[in-house]
């Protein structure tokens, strides 16, 4: 199996330095190492120069445009696999082993579980409860798993049937090509979410309990208000896609985007995305999310 490594950066050169150092101690190493450089002026391109790393710069396309770019590159290339990463996390040294083995016949996807790089035992993006279609829950506490003994202990072949994509997962190049590449209209938020319901209906999408993806803690990151306008807008164009109960989705996405905006940034954004400067970007996204009408409207 030729595997291929690819990371999508944005002005991260020195984590993207330490995300490639994980990858070059890979017990199983990767068949080739690719960067996405999305536009990078922070002396990105200088380093892969020096590292000898093979890289592409294209205009910043957000991650669904680097995503759509790496996978391009594995096709065009004859990969049979390519292990998808951003640039703040690293994987742990045996995860690509670990994911190779689970990347069986009729596996779409076999992906890392996402810990907290100085709390391994919590992690970053806690998994959905699902029900028996395999949607994440909305009645029912708790909704999601926040620790890794928590999905262990409700998974005892040790897999779960749900991603976080982008974060270490090893994808069928094959898969790739039946299902479609991602779709850059997303630019950002959503992209991952829309991928995996389309590998999903062309074969297994499951995380392996014991391939670990390190990655910093993001629940206290700032949301800029171009943050805010994708996520809400990319969110209810999902919702109305592949989820059960639309419009009670699309009420907690909405007050959910307030919650973390509240939490991260403080109260005077929040009071401006809801009756301030930044209400026209907010309440656009609401309508344009609710008519599914996506693509790059500006720039992150």
């Amino acid at each position: 199996m030729r595997i291929l490594a690819a990371i999508v950066t944005f002005n991260r050169c020195e984590l993207l330095s330490r995300c490639l150092d994980h990858v070059l101690a890979q017990t199983r190493p990767p068949d080739g190492i690719l960067v996405i450089n999305n536009g990078s002026r922070d002396g990105t391109e200088q380093m892969l120069l020096t590292r000898g790393i093979s890289f592409i710069t294209q205009d910043n396309l957000g991650s669904a445009g680097g995503w759509h770019r790496a996978i391009d590159y594995s096709q065009k290339n004859h990969f049979d696999a390519v292990w998808l990463m951003d640039d703040d996390g690293f994987p742990d040294a045996k995860s690509l082993e670990i994911l190779a083995m689970s990347l069986e016949e009729g596996v779409a996807c076999a992906s890392s579980i996402v810990v907290c790089e100085n709390e391994p035992t919590r992690f970053v993006f806690p998994f959905p409860r699902l029900t028996t279609a395999g949607l994440p829950i909305i009645w029912g506490w708790p909704r999601k798993i926040a620790h890794v003994s928590g999905i262990r202990a409700i998974a005892s072949s040790g897999s779960y049937p749900f991603v976080h994509l982008f974060n270490g997962a090893l994808l069928s190049v094959k898969a790739t090509i039946i299902s479609g590449n991602v779709n850059q209209r997303f630019f950002m938020f959503g992209d991952e979410v829309d991928y995996f319901f389309r590998l999903r209906a062309v074969g297994k999408v499951y995380s392996v309990l014991t391939a670990l993806h390190f990655h910093p803690d993001v629940s206290r990151r700032p949301y800029t208000p171009a943050k805010v306008y994708y996520y809400v807008r990319n969110s209810l164009t999902l919702n109305a896609r592949y989820f059960d109960h639309p419009w009670i989705r699309h009420a907690m996405v909405i007050l959910a985007a307030l919650g973390r905006v509240l939490r991260r940034n403080g109260p005077g954004m929040t009071i401006s995305l809801l009756a301030g400067w930044h209400r026209g970007a907010f309440y656009s996204a609401i309508v344009r999310g609710l008519r599914q009408q996506i693509g790059k409207d500006f720039n992150a």
